[in-house]
């Protein structure tokens, strides 16, 4: 996929990248919605071919580690993905089979870095659960992120402050700034756009600085 890394056009398919030590852990190919300096969206539709990391035995695994490969996953809902450079987190719009809305999830994670082929970031593993109505949010994997500082991958600290970012972010939400200021539930996709795939070299993760 050759050119400048963004600003990118409606249609273009981009990947969406979890990295962890110079290695892909998780890539989701995505159709771009919008793209400014303020603020990207991207669309991954149910069928999309994606990839996750999992131990020797073909079980997901949940948690960074040293050690993992990488396997195939079909994804069974539309997906809208929110992100903005300025923030540590991205807000997921979820549907469910027949475009029925099913609500917002919120993702802590670092800010999106552009590459040529889409945007890679590190997951913080806990999260936020948003209902359609946007009348409440409620914790997700906390169990996880205590976990992941009881191995040592997070400190004590930077867990408090993933926490900290994930109310933000679910406070923003609540209170319909935007781009939540509008009915999303009723958004659809450009039909001619067709379902993304991992592009030529998606698996190879260029050198930071």
């Amino acid at each position: 996929m050759p050119g400048q890394a963004g600003p990118w056009e409606p249609g273009r398919q981009v990947v969406l990248r979890e990295v962890w030590r110079g290695r892909v852990w998780a890539a989701l190919p995505a159709t771009v919605v919008e793209d400014r300096p303020g603020q990207s969206v991207f669309f991954i539709p149910a069928g999309t071919r994606t990839k996750y990391a999992v131990d020797g035995t073909g079980r997901q695994l949940r948690l960074y580690t040293d050690r993992w490969e990488l396997a195939d996953h079909l994804t069974t809902r539309p997906v809208l993905s929110f992100s903005w450079p300025d923030r540590r987190h991205a807000v997921l719009g979820l549907w469910e089979a027949g475009w029925e809305f099913a609500g917002w999830y919120i993702n802590v994670e670092t800010p999106l870095r552009r590459t040529e082929l889409g945007l890679d970031y590190v997951d913080h593993a806990i999260d936020v659960l948003v209902p359609p109505d946007r009348s409440t949010w409620t914790w997700k994997d906390e169990e996880e992120l205590e976990e992941a500082v009881r191995r040592g991958i997070w400190s004590a600290e930077e867990a408090a402050a993933f926490r900290a970012e994930a109310e933000r972010a679910a406070r923003r939400l609540l209170a319909g700034e935007p781009p939540f200021d509008r009915d999303w539930a009723s958004w659809r996709p450009d039909p001619a756009w067709g379902v993304p795939e991992l592009p030529p070299g998606w698996d190879r993760v260029e050198p930071l600085g």
